[in-house]
Protein backbone atom coordinates (compact mmCIF):
# COMPACT_ATOMS: atom_id res chain seq x y z
CA UNK A 1 0.00 0.00 0.00
CA UNK A 2 1.29 3.41 -0.63
CA UNK A 3 1.90 5.48 2.45
CA UNK A 4 0.72 8.92 0.52
CA UNK A 5 -3.26 7.54 -0.21
CA UNK A 6 -5.72 8.80 2.34
CA UNK A 7 -9.69 8.42 2.56
CA UNK A 8 -11.55 10.94 3.41
CA UNK A 9 -15.78 11.73 4.13
CA UNK A 10 -16.46 14.10 1.45
CA UNK A 11 -20.52 14.19 1.65
CA UNK A 12 -22.24 12.90 4.73
CA UNK A 13 -26.36 13.26 4.90
CA UNK A 14 -27.01 16.58 5.16
CA UNK A 15 -23.63 18.23 4.09
CA UNK A 16 -22.84 20.27 1.24
CA UNK A 17 -20.36 18.07 -0.96
CA UNK A 18 -16.82 19.06 -0.95
CA UNK A 19 -14.75 17.87 -4.15
CA UNK A 20 -17.80 17.58 -6.59
CA UNK A 21 -15.57 18.17 -10.02
CA UNK A 22 -13.22 15.29 -8.11
CA UNK A 23 -16.09 13.01 -7.52
CA UNK A 24 -17.63 13.47 -11.38
CA UNK A 25 -14.66 12.70 -12.87
CA UNK A 26 -13.97 9.21 -10.91
CA UNK A 27 -18.06 8.64 -11.10
CA UNK A 28 -17.84 9.22 -15.10
CA UNK A 29 -15.11 6.84 -15.51
CA UNK A 30 -16.67 4.28 -13.22
CA UNK A 31 -19.93 4.53 -15.30
CA UNK A 32 -18.46 4.15 -18.88
CA UNK A 33 -16.11 1.88 -17.87
CA UNK A 34 -18.72 -0.35 -15.95
CA UNK A 35 -20.84 -0.56 -19.14
CA UNK A 36 -18.17 -1.21 -21.80
CA UNK A 37 -17.58 -4.17 -19.52
CA UNK A 38 -21.20 -5.05 -19.62
CA UNK A 39 -20.87 -5.13 -23.45
CA UNK A 40 -23.14 -1.92 -23.23
CA UNK A 41 -20.01 1.21 -24.65
CA UNK A 42 -21.78 4.56 -24.84
CA UNK A 43 -19.73 7.21 -26.83
CA UNK A 44 -19.85 9.34 -23.99
CA UNK A 45 -21.63 10.28 -20.31
CA UNK A 46 -24.32 12.11 -21.87
CA UNK A 47 -25.05 8.48 -23.03
CA UNK A 48 -25.41 6.63 -20.01
CA UNK A 49 -28.59 5.47 -18.24
CA UNK A 50 -30.26 8.41 -16.51
CA UNK A 51 -29.93 6.64 -13.30
CA UNK A 52 -26.37 7.03 -13.76
CA UNK A 53 -26.07 10.47 -15.48
CA UNK A 54 -27.88 11.50 -12.53
CA UNK A 55 -25.03 10.51 -10.19
CA UNK A 56 -22.67 12.07 -12.48
CA UNK A 57 -24.76 15.20 -13.25
CA UNK A 58 -25.69 16.00 -9.52
CA UNK A 59 -23.98 13.78 -7.02
CA UNK A 60 -25.48 15.71 -4.07
CA UNK A 61 -28.63 14.72 -4.69
CA UNK A 62 -28.18 11.32 -5.85
CA UNK A 63 -26.45 10.59 -2.99
CA UNK A 64 -28.57 12.85 -0.43
CA UNK A 65 -28.75 10.21 2.36
CA UNK A 66 -25.20 8.21 1.50
CA UNK A 67 -21.74 9.20 3.04
CA UNK A 68 -19.45 9.43 0.17
CA UNK A 69 -15.35 8.46 0.44
CA UNK A 70 -12.40 10.07 -1.82
CA UNK A 71 -9.32 8.80 -1.66
CA UNK A 72 -6.30 11.06 -2.46
CA UNK A 73 -2.82 9.48 -3.82
CA UNK A 74 0.55 11.72 -4.32
CA UNK A 75 -2.48 15.20 -4.14
CA UNK A 76 -4.32 13.66 -6.73
CA UNK A 77 -7.83 12.52 -6.37
CA UNK A 78 -7.64 8.59 -6.80
CA UNK A 79 -10.69 6.60 -5.67
CA UNK A 80 -14.54 6.94 -4.75
CA UNK A 81 -16.50 5.20 -2.75
CA UNK A 82 -20.21 4.82 -1.23
CA UNK A 83 -21.88 4.00 1.66
CA UNK A 84 -25.85 3.99 1.32
CA UNK A 85 -27.77 5.00 4.80
CA UNK A 86 -28.21 2.16 6.67
CA UNK A 87 -31.55 0.29 6.35
CA UNK A 88 -32.10 -2.68 9.37
CA UNK A 89 -28.89 -2.73 10.15
CA UNK A 90 -27.12 -3.20 7.07
CA UNK A 91 -24.97 -0.36 5.41
CA UNK A 92 -24.46 -1.74 1.68
CA UNK A 93 -20.82 -0.02 -0.44
CA UNK A 94 -21.30 1.14 -4.14
CA UNK A 95 -19.11 2.68 -6.75
CA UNK A 96 -16.26 1.46 -5.25
CA UNK A 97 -13.62 3.05 -8.49
CA UNK A 98 -9.78 3.73 -8.52
CA UNK A 99 -8.14 5.36 -11.29
CA UNK A 100 -6.79 3.00 -13.61
CA UNK A 101 -3.34 4.98 -13.47
CA UNK A 102 -3.62 4.54 -9.65
CA UNK A 103 -4.41 0.68 -9.39
CA UNK A 104 -2.11 -1.45 -7.68
CA UNK A 105 -1.16 1.44 -5.39
CA UNK A 106 -3.80 0.71 -2.53
CA UNK A 107 -6.37 3.35 -3.43
CA UNK A 108 -9.73 0.23 -2.71
CA UNK A 109 -8.00 -1.00 0.39
CA UNK A 110 -7.47 2.46 1.85
CA UNK A 111 -11.15 3.24 1.13
CA UNK A 112 -12.68 -0.23 1.88
CA UNK A 113 -10.84 0.21 5.26
CA UNK A 114 -12.37 3.76 6.15
CA UNK A 115 -15.69 2.53 5.00
CA UNK A 116 -16.10 -0.72 7.06
CA UNK A 117 -14.69 1.24 10.29
CA UNK A 118 -17.29 4.42 9.53
CA UNK A 119 -20.19 1.96 9.79
CA UNK A 120 -18.85 0.43 12.79
CA UNK A 121 -18.48 3.92 14.48
CA UNK A 122 -22.40 3.65 13.51
CA UNK A 123 -24.52 1.52 16.15
CA UNK A 124 -27.17 0.74 14.01
CA UNK A 125 -25.00 -0.89 11.32
CA UNK A 126 -23.99 -4.84 12.13
CA UNK A 127 -23.30 -6.09 8.10
CA UNK A 128 -21.53 -4.16 5.59
CA UNK A 129 -22.61 -5.64 1.93
CA UNK A 130 -21.49 -5.00 -1.89
CA UNK A 131 -22.18 -6.54 -4.82
CA UNK A 132 -19.47 -6.62 -8.09
CA UNK A 133 -19.40 -7.58 -11.23
CA UNK A 134 -18.44 -11.34 -11.49
CA UNK A 135 -15.62 -10.27 -14.58
CA UNK A 136 -14.02 -8.12 -11.61
CA UNK A 137 -12.16 -11.31 -10.05
CA UNK A 138 -9.08 -8.86 -9.08
CA UNK A 139 -11.95 -6.58 -7.34
CA UNK A 140 -13.30 -9.87 -5.52
CA UNK A 141 -9.94 -11.42 -4.61
CA UNK A 142 -9.32 -7.76 -2.21
CA UNK A 143 -12.58 -7.80 -1.25
CA UNK A 144 -12.37 -11.40 0.33
CA UNK A 145 -8.52 -10.67 1.21
CA UNK A 146 -10.42 -7.92 3.37
CA UNK A 147 -12.87 -10.00 5.15
CA UNK A 148 -15.77 -9.70 2.75
CA UNK A 149 -17.58 -13.09 2.17
CA UNK A 150 -19.71 -13.58 -1.15
CA UNK A 151 -23.32 -14.50 0.01
CA UNK A 152 -26.76 -14.90 -1.29
CA UNK A 153 -27.61 -12.47 -4.03
CA UNK A 154 -30.15 -9.54 -3.29
CA UNK A 155 -29.66 -8.28 -6.70
CA UNK A 156 -31.71 -10.27 -9.49
CA UNK A 157 -29.13 -9.19 -12.40
CA UNK A 158 -27.08 -11.72 -13.72
CA UNK A 159 -23.52 -11.65 -13.06
CA UNK A 160 -23.66 -9.66 -9.87
CA UNK A 161 -21.58 -11.73 -7.03
CA UNK A 162 -23.28 -10.36 -3.76
CA UNK A 163 -20.80 -9.88 -0.75
CA UNK A 164 -21.32 -9.40 3.38
CA UNK A 165 -18.70 -8.05 5.88
CA UNK A 166 -20.24 -9.98 8.58
CA UNK A 167 -20.29 -7.42 11.32
CA UNK A 168 -18.91 -4.10 11.57
CA UNK A 169 -19.15 -3.81 14.97
CA UNK A 170 -15.58 -3.66 16.54
CA UNK A 171 -13.69 -2.67 13.85
CA UNK A 172 -10.97 -0.13 14.34
CA UNK A 173 -11.98 3.35 13.13
CA UNK A 174 -8.87 4.00 11.09
CA UNK A 175 -7.73 4.90 7.75
CA UNK A 176 -10.21 7.90 7.18
CA UNK A 177 -8.75 11.43 7.40
CA UNK A 178 -9.83 15.15 6.72
CA UNK A 179 -9.18 16.64 3.30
Amino acid sequence: MNAHTTAAVVHSPGALLRYPDALTALLTDYHLSTEAEKGLPVADASRLPARYLAEIRDPRTAFADATVFLAVDDGAPAGCLVVTAPDAGTAEIKRVWTDPARRGRGVASVLLRAAVAHCAADSGVATVRLSVWSWRTPAIALYERLGFRATESWDPREDLVCMEYPSAAGTPRAGCTTL
